[in-house]
């Protein structure tokens, strides 16, 4: 049985640290890995954001977003098959809903569950959860742990001084280490001054009003009037800004400062004990000095700067994400005319040895979404100008990541925000883009009559914007929804979508709409136009210089020939498509021609032999990918003898 443990407190009491900190020194313990998630930066999502939960965990277990089921309950149940076989630790920090532990809980024999809550987790009972109720350190304990901060001698140089300040820190581990770093930083400040500095500033908070609230720290507020200005300012700014961990980058677009500027002053709130280095380089403010940080905020800034300062990081991240869109690919459709603003912009992705825009964009998933609910959250002060244009904009570039990592949740959210803006901002052309786009994760969600009326509504809204490309987009995402329910339909869609883009001279957009046109007629039994159809899109494709698609197109000539009864023909298409697409890395897209090959193979008897290579390939391709799909290959492939 996989062992729970939980450990509880109020906030400052070091759950995190001592959660990590017990992962790294058991680790050999756990040779199938550790999974870690972090439940604050997911908070804000649908339903507490387990779902994304369970599938940054799968991800961590290999498995691709290409296999990445819809639904929780399907997400979960592949986490256990992936954990079955696996010793394994998971670390789930900051858990509110102790319903979420259950879809975490791994399958393989010795595994941990280690939970860090501030919540009562009573209902983890039935798992034999062990909890352990962090409380303040003893006073010894305090002791220690400042005289390992910032010296035995400071220490035993005024014992009483100490105990009476350890005292005055309330045994909370954070506060202690703001005060170590308040001696470290100052040498000439005794034990003795501090205590007494904090004596007095207790004494003028609890005299203040706090209808009922938990005081913050003193010492939050001695450090705080000590900082230089600029520093300061950063530090009331942090509790502003939209996301909890920080790179110099988006520190610095909150200040409105370059990085190289921003560096020295958050190194400065790291050494007062303020903000703490992650693992990855980046810097993270706890929840109880975020508190402080935003109260200050409130207290000191102008009413309109938390505004100013969200559209300073909104354009931030706009820029970084539409570069990273444009890596991607750079002749997607996109609403927003960005020329201005990224004009000699320094791009990280393109440069030699650069970032890589997806691996970006999924590491700043809970940053950007974060962004775009502050920008709507502001909805009544700024939206309706500038900061509402950037938000669906930012929805807009963003949406590229959701085309290659299937998150529905994620993307849905996205999208939601972005029309949201759009719509507020008097947008048609974008709501209708965007509106099109939700159609799709809400199709992968199972949620057909929701995406049918955005769809409808899409439609209505590229009337009005008049733009023949968005209509052509719109209908083309309307034949998506057809092929679901009525191919008859779906054909006229991808017609209308042909129409328009031709119409428009939009290459690409013309041949992908063959492509699909192709695939609605081959559906609708119309094999021979299909065939046609196909053909000409394969032609288009490839004048369009667009590889995967032209090979997507080749497979799909295979299908349509099998259905006119040409398995010869139908299977050098397939093999041909399935070789350009291993060579452009669509791997998911070789193993369905793969598995139509031997499909054809099985029913005609033809090219047997070759059946277990395209099985094993084909099970290969899955099981790296941590597909559900890969057990029943291998079982296929048994059943020919070729395991």
């Amino acid at each position: 049985m996989t062992k729970l443990g939980v450990l509880s407190g109020p906030g400052g009491m070091g759950k995190t640290a001592m959660a990590r900190h017990w992962a790294a020194t058991f680790q050999e313990y756990y040779p199938g890995g550790q999974l870690y998630v972090d439940f604050a930066a997911l908070r804000g999502q649908s339903g507490g954001g387990i779902s994304e939960a369970v599938a940054m965990c799968l991800r961590g277990l290999g498995v691709l977003d290409t296999y990445m089921p819809d639904s929780l309950e399907e997400r979960a149940a592949l986490f256990r098959i992936r954990t079955a076989e696996r010793r394994l630790l998971v670390v789930l920090d900051d858990v509110d809903d102790p319903a979420h532990v259950r879809y975490l809980v791994p399958e393989g024999p010795g595994s941990a569950v280690l939970v860090t809550s501030t919540s009562n987790l009573d209902q983890l009972a039935p798992y034999e959860a062990r909890v352990i109720l962090l409380q303040p350190l003893t006073p010894d304990a305090a002791l220690r742990l400042l005289a390992e901060h910032c010296g035995e001698e400071a220490v035993a140089a005024d014992p009483v001084a100490a105990a009476h300040l350890v005292e005055l820190c309330g045994g909370v581990p954070l506060v202690l280490h703001a005060v170590a770093a308040r001696l470290t930083a100052n040498p000439r400040l005794t034990v003795a001054a501090l205590a007494r500095e904090i004596t007095d500033e207790r004494r003028w908070l609890e005299a203040l009003p706090r209808a009922g609230e938990r005081p913050l720290p003193p010492v939050l507020n001695l450090t705080y009037r000590l900082l230089p200005t600029e520093v300061a300012r950063l530090y009331r700014y942090l509790g502003w800004h939209p996301h909890h961990t920080h790179d110099i980058e988006s520190a610095a677009a909150a200040l409105d400062i370059r990085p190289v500027d921003a560096g020295p002053l958050l190194h400065r709130l790291v050494s007062d004990g303020l903000i703490e280095r992650t693992d990855d380089g980046r810097f993270r403010m706890h929840d109880l000095v975020r508190l402080h940080a935003r109260e200050r905020a409130n207290a000191e800034e102008p009413a309109a700067t938390e505004s100013t300062l969200v559209a300073r990081v909104l354009t931030h991240y706009l820029v970084l994400t539409a570069l990273a869109d444009r890596a991607i690919r750079r002749d997607r459709l996109r609403i927003a005319d960005l020329g201005e603003l990224l004009r000699g912009v320094h791009d990280p992705f393109t440069v030699s040895g650069g970032l890589d825009p997806l691996s970006w964009l999924e590491s700043r998933s809970a940053d950007i979404l974060a962004v775009l609910r502050a920008g709507i959250a502001l909805q009544g002060r700024s939206v309706q100008g500038s900061s509402g244009t950037l938000v669906w904009q930012l929805a807009e570039a963003y949406s590229v990541l959701f085309l290659y990592r299937r998150v529905p949740g994620a993307w849905r959210e996205t999208l939601e925000l972005g029309v949201n803006a759009a719509v507020s901002t008097i947008a048609p052309a974008a709501e209708a883009r965007l509106r099109s786009l939700l159609s799709r994760p809400l199709l992968d969600l199972g949620e057909d009559e929701r995406a049918r009326t955005e769809l409808d509504t899409a439609l209505a809204c590229a009337e009005v914007a008049g733009d023949a490309v968005v209509s052509a987009s719109v209908r083309e995402f309307d034949g998506r929804y057809w092929d679901r329910h009525d191919p008859a339909r779906a054909v006229a869609s991808y017609r209308a979508s042909l129409e328009l883009n031709t119409r428009a001279g939009e290459a690409r957009g013309a041949a992908i709409a063959t492509y699909f046109l192709g695939c609605a007629q081959d559906a609708a039994g119309e094999h021979t136009t299909a065939l046609a159809t196909l053909n000409a899109a394969h032609r288009m494709l490839t004048e369009c210089r667009d590889p995967r698609m032209a090979a997507r197109a080749t497979a799909a000539l295979g299908v349509a020939h099998d259905h006119l009864g040409d398995p010869g023909e139908a299977m050098r298409a397939l093999e041909d498509a399935a070789a350009t697409l291993r060579a452009e890395r669509a791997t998911h897209y070789e193993a369905q021609a793969l598995v139509a090959l031997a499909d054809i193979a099985e029913r005609t008897g033809l090219r047997r032999a070759d059946v277990p290579g395209w099985l094993d390939r084909a099970a290969g391709i899955h099981e790296e990918g941590g597909s559900p799909l890969a057990p029943a290959l291998r079982a296929r492939l048994r059943a020919w003898g070729g395991e």
